[in-house]
């Protein structure tokens, strides 16, 4: 894989989609359905979708692509390939509340190595370069050229004051339970993908999931938190969280700077 094709691509697509999903967005109106899984779906949804679909399928045509929105139609089989969740924080975007990403990663060998997390209503993206380095450009978000960047790194925790972000919609009394465990400075709540990157860029030290996720969900923001020295484990064994698996679904995990001190579950 040519990763600084990759990486331009991946940002390109998340941007255009981004602007898609904000006309919507910014419509006095629109209509949301339940697909069959109980989850919420827009014309959003279904229009970032295809483009970034089209694009990638273009791009990297010999490539697996995963996408949320075409999931029941996968039987998939790769080791590598693409995974996209084209509107991460469907509740959010209805509630139009703005934590809502767009959300693009290449998964290699069950890990997710390069992602791009976009989050259009907060003016803020993320990606890996080419190197695997997470980096946040500050805009304007030129599509054709990217503009300036700073590297993003995970903090150096402090476990007797650890800062928590945990889900908006989620954030539920097993999660409460879990994030007791610790002795916390400070928490928040986040929606969507960006609680990878707020762990990313030393916003926060410790992301607890415990709660049911696809891969699609957190395959970009992984690879972005990866990117800037971070981890994503499983709850139960403290395991590396492994992409590629049967029916996409992922246990519940750990997303961390190193030196957090991770209680059992």
């Amino acid at each position: 894989m040519d990763f600084d094709t990759l990486v331009n691509v991946m940002r390109r697509l998340a941007l255009e989609a981004g602007d898609l999903i904000m006309e919507v967005y910014g419509a006095p109106d629109f209509e949301v359905r339940t697909k069959g899984d109980e989850s919420p779906v827009t014309a959003a949804d279904e229009a970032a979708d295809a483009h970034i679909s089209a694009g990638l399928r273009a791009a990297f045509p010999d490539v697996a692509l995963v996408t949320e929105e075409q999931a029941e139609s996968h039987d998939l089989s790769a080791s590598t390939f693409l995974i996209v969740d084209p509107l991460d924080g469907t509740k959010e975007f209805i509630q139009r509340r703005g934590d809502f990403t767009v959300n693009i990663a290449y998964v290699q060998n069950g890990r997710p190595v390069r992602g791009v997390v976009f989050a259009p209503a907060r003016g803020r993206l993320f990606y890996t370069d080419a190197a695997g380095n997470s980096v946040e450009e500050t805009g304007p978000f030129d599509k054709t050229s990217p503009g300036a960047t700073r590297p993003v790194s995970v903090s150096t925790p402090d476990n007797a004051a650890l800062m928590v972000v945990a889900s908006k919609s989620h954030r539920d009394q097993a999660t409460e339970d879990y994030i007791a465990k610790y002795a916390i400075k400070d928490s928040t709540s986040a929606g969507s993908s960006l609680k990878f990157c707020l762990v990313a860029t030393g916003e926060a030290d410790l992301y607890p999931r415990v709660g049911r996720t696809m891969e699609w969900d957190t395959a970009a923001g992984h690879a972005v938190l990866a990117g800037a020295g971070g981890e994503v484990v499983r709850l139960d064994d403290h395991q590396p969280l492994r992409y590629g698996k049967a029916g996409f679904a992922n246990p519940f995990f750990i997303a961390h700077a190193p030196g957090v001190g991770l209680k059992p579950a």
